[in-house]
């Protein structure tokens, strides 16, 4: 068996599991973001009473922190009162950052458990190991009462990674190339098992970059094999009793995908789809940036902070073109404020938002005009994702989106 079927073995009490089947599974961990004050009504709907456990039930207030409306604030409230009537241990207010992020930090994310969550996005997990796949409010709820949820254990393929890209060239380029050769619906409902020499090369934020970003290919979950750059960073949290699960040798996976990214330059992907990815050279034309956006559970980590931090040092932005730059968590933010690459992006004329998900979700704190243009860290650039319905969102890595507000344009010269 691959590990992700023995993860499902172990959370389902089953010896084997197969491809296709349907298990009923514990579960190590479940979340709720502050988009789904519906789980807590759902939870009501179906007569719960009691949280099947308080400290594997935990609340992020991220998408909408601070609450930029009175609806929002009055779901927050709602929310921080039920934590408080089932004493939930781990309630990550307005001040903590998003949940991909905080959860890792708190040392709640280990190898070999699952963990679910209302996001879509909760493949980010992978990266450490566990089986992490998003949900709807409904099953959620559900999970709340049981502390089990249902799945169909899912086909998994191998994604295999070599090579050494050009310098300067990061892992959000890497999955973006990847995914604009798999398209959205490459891997639907299945695993991603992320393999191969570059993959192993990353540190933990790298590898959590290359998973979040699997769902958008229609992954049901990611993986990579933990290894000692994982184990030492969930123990330096404090999580101690876990299992790493291995593949068995000779697994056949149901599909492979090989990709060299020796040589590779930087890539984009240009609107209105995250799979509509070409490299960043071979757009010829001028492409004037109104905003640059960082952040977000996929390019708001420290190491992305200070990519941008690198490119903007002693510069300023360009006329014309803003940029919001928001931490993933509040220890993100004094990380970078402590080894100074905040106090160098607000030199350069950027905007410091606090720790959550920001414009990300087209909800607040940066929202686009119509006809304005973005290039942005995050992970989807659908119409509408991030403000009007005709404003253009490139996704790029940190080190492109900081070129972008130093030149005042994507294309052209800026490749």
């Amino acid at each position: 068996m691959h590990a992700l079927e023995k993860i499902l073995c172990r959370a389902s009490g089953k010896d084997k599991v197969v491809t296709g089947e349907i298990v009923t599974v514990k579960v190590d961990l479940a979340e709720i973001n502050d988009i789904y004050l519906q789980t807590l009504i759902s939870f009501e709907e179906m007569g719960g009473v009691e949280v099947f456990d308080k400290d594997r039930i935990t609340f992020v207030f991220d998408h909408y922190a601070p609450a930029p409306t009175v609806s929002a604030a009055r779901n927050h409230k709602l929310m921080r009162e039920f934590a408080a009537r089932h004493g939930i241990s781990h309630v990550f207010d307005v001040d903590k950052g998003v949940c991909h992020q905080v959860l890792p930090e708190a040392g709640l994310v280990y190898p070999g458990m699952v963990l679910i969550a209302t996001d879509s996005h909760t493949t980010t997990h992978g990266a450490f190991g566990a089986f992490g796949t998003g949900v709807g409010a409904t099953d959620l709820a559900y999970t709340m009462i049981s502390g089990e949820t249902w799945m169909r254990v899912p086909e998994i393929i191998e994604i295999r990674i070599d090579g050494k890209p050009r310098d300067g060239v990061l892992p959000k380029d890497v999955i973006l190339h990847v995914v604009g050769k798999m398209k959205a619906n490459g891997a639907v409902y299945k695993a991603i098992d992320f393999t191969g020499s570059y993959v192993h090369s990353l540190d933990v934020a790298g590898r959590m970059v290359l998973c979040n970003m699997a769902v958008e290919m229609g992954a049901k979950t990611a993986y990579i094999q933990p290894d000692e750059c994982v184990i030492d960073y969930v123990r330096s949290r404090g999580a101690e009793d876990f299992t790493v699960f291995e593949t068995d040798p000779g697994y056949e996976y149901s599909e492979v995908h090989t990709f060299d990214v020796t040589g590779m330059g930087p890539q984009v992907a240009v609107p209105a789809s995250v799979d509509n990815v070409r490299p960043l050279s071979s757009l010829k034309e001028r492409i004037h940036v109104d905003q640059c956006f960082v952040g977000s559970c996929t390019g708001g980590r420290a190491t992305d902070i200070r990519e941008v931090a690198a490119v903007l040092k002693g510069k300023h932005l360009a006329h014309g073109t803003r940029m919001i730059v928001i931490p993933a968590s509040v220890n993100v933010m004094k990380e970078c404020l402590a080894d100074g690459s905040i106090q160098t992006l607000i030199e350069a004329g950027a905007v410091l938002s606090p720790p959550g998900c920001g414009p990300c979700l087209g909800v607040h704190e940066g929202l686009l005009a119509s006809g304005e243009t973005c290039v942005t860290t995050s992970n989807r650039n659908f119409p509408s994702r991030m403000g009007a319905h005709d404003a253009k969102l490139y996704l790029a890595s940190p080190r492109v989106v900081a070129e972008a507000a130093v030149s005042g344009y994507i294309g052209g010269e800026n490749d």
